[in-house]
């Protein structure tokens, strides 16, 4: 896309394609919302979006992606990859930066349909988003957070060498709710996998950063 080439990045690693999302993937996405992310019984998400009822949620995810790739400023950005594995979109790897081009500091979200987690995906995809930030953009530390009752996210952070950076407490469902903040440096990221950057090149001034 010429105009656009944010939307030709990709990565690859042994098992999965991250990608920006075309319209067909948001609607496969949408479906994976709707199969389950996580146990009904616990909301492991700051913004509570799994709640929407299910006759709305598929539309707010494909809205809520649209709205994210119309926000994008050089200043501002998040690439909200969708997920691929054998074909298939099984969830989101969020990368994003504000002011990245002085901070050099990138956040990471994600989820993952449930049936598609335990298998290692979940490592699998940050890895490849933290080898985008760290090799591809330059980063110099990288950041996320958990629920203290998501150990599944916490143990990824920690396989990958997080450390912990603190708490923050806000209400979720009306209930107080803790999160572990996480950070991790450039000289302590070693890439569990092959990680490869298709057609970052023409991408980066969108990124706020020089071409080479």
């Amino acid at each position: 896309m010429r105009n656009w080439p944010v939307h030709e990045l990709r990565l690859t690693t042994p098992r999965l394609t991250l990608r920006m999302p075309t319209l067909d993937d948001l609607d496969e996405l949408a479906d994976r919302a709707v199969e389950g992310v996580h146990d009904p019984g616990r909301m492991p998400f700051g913004v509570p979006w799994t709640d929407a009822p299910a006759a709305e949620l598929p539309s707010a995810v494909v809205l809520y992606h649209l709205g994210v790739m119309s926000r994008w400023r050089p200043e501002a950005w998040a690439c909200n990859f969708v997920v691929v594995h054998e074909g298939r979109v099984v969830g989101v790897q969020e990368l994003k930066g504000v002011d990245f081009a002085v901070t050099r500091e990138a956040h990471t979200g994600s989820w993952l349909g449930r049936a598609h987690q335990g298998e290692g995906l979940g490592t699998e995809m940050r890895a490849a988003v933290l080898h985008l930030a760290f090799a591809g953009l330059g980063a110099l530390s990288a950041v996320s957070s958990a629920f203290l009752d998501n150990p599944a996210s916490l143990a990824v952070s920690r396989k990958l060498g997080y450390r912990d950076d603190g708490l923050l407490v806000q209400s979720i469902r009306g209930r107080r709710a803790t999160q572990q903040r996480v950070r991790l440096g450039r000289e302590d990221f070693v890439c569990p996998v092959p990680v490869k950057i298709h057609g970052l090149e023409a991408c980066l001034p969108h990124f706020g950063l020089e071409s080479p």
